[in-house]
């Protein structure tokens, strides 16, 4: 953070750890390829990935009601009624007992991360609200700076497959999307992150992912082509068509160029938008204290 968005102590109280919270000076723990098993191996990352095969099994427990509307199925407020119920005994199964206190809010970010049980639809800021629900777990300590690999490729990835089949289960609506000028009806951040992960990839480049042949060969090693995957099952037509932005950033020369311009795109149309920006919740540990300056 720059010297001069740095809050003052006064104003901020988010950043007092817990009383009973033990530190320690971060040092290397992956120093061998067998080493990369300790972080797949994280207690908090495995609880978490349990949290989500949960509410998998509860979307196979609950199939969709016939209606007549082919879309948002109603089967999924019963669905989430059961997330609504459980969702404090789900995230107690992740935080340890001398944190239960933060549970209920925590709690709250999981809810709001799975779509809206009045509209039944799914968009980029229940996607932010499941970000939030991780950015709170590592405030709190129970999540770690030697986990971030895995939040993203374990924990989100698996947050994304549930998600996924969400949509396709219930015909959840896309919330607040902009059609073909949209990056994506559903998602954003695994555009983000899956860029990042092939900067510098010795032969895959923005063009490919447009090229069918690319995406089925190595759409289960990078998240960025197992989302152009999931579009092109779900939409029909010429990919230029119905993802015009997508296209568009296909001719950009490199994957750090698309993950700086995806990382502005996501700043101005997502963090930005009223609409997206005026159902997220602030508690202890995600305030809305304005930043303050020296």
């Amino acid at each position: 953070m720059a010297e001069g968005e740095r809050q003052s102590p006064s104003d901020s109280s988010e950043d007092i750890p817990p009383a009973t919270q033990s530190f320690i000076i971060p040092k290397k723990e992956i120093h061998t390829v067998p080493d990369m098993g300790k972080w797949k191996r994280s207690q908090a990352i495995e609880k978490l990935v349990a949290l989500l095969n949960t509410l998998d099994r509860w979307i196979d427990e609950t199939p969709p009601v016939d209606q007549p509307s082919r879309f948002g199925n109603k089967a999924y407020r019963t669905w989430y009624a059961k997330l609504d119920e459980e969702a404090e005994n789900l995230v107690a199964t992740v935080v340890p007992t001398h944190l239960a206190a933060a549970v209920p809010e925590v709690a709250v970010y999981l809810k709001e991360s799975v779509g809206n049980s009045t509209r039944i639809d799914y968009g980029t800021g229940h996607e932010a609200a499941f970000a939030a629900f991780l950015c709170c777990l590592c405030k709190i300590g129970v999540l770690r700076v030697d986990d971030q690999i895995a939040i993203v490729f374990k924990v989100f990835n698996r947050y994304l497959e549930v998600m996924r089949k969400l949509q396709k289960t219930y015909r959840m609506e896309p919330a607040g999307s902009q059609g073909v000028w949209g990056l994506d009806d559903f998602q954003f951040l695994p555009f983000i992150w899956g860029s990042s992960q092939l900067i510098d990839h010795p032969y895959l480049e923005p063009r490919h992912f447009v090229d069918e042949k690319a995406v089925n060969e190595n759409h289960k090693d990078y998240m960025f082509l197992e989302c152009i995957l999931f579009i092109t099952e779900m939409k029909t037509g010429p990919f230029a068509e119905h993802s015009n932005q997508l296209w568009n950033i296909s001719a950009v020369p490199s994957w750090s160029k698309v993950n700086q311009g995806l990382i502005r795109m996501y700043k101005a149309e997502c963090l930005e938008k009223f609409p997206v920006i005026q159902h997220f919740k602030f508690g202890s540990l995600l305030p809305i204290h304005p930043v303050t300056s020296c």
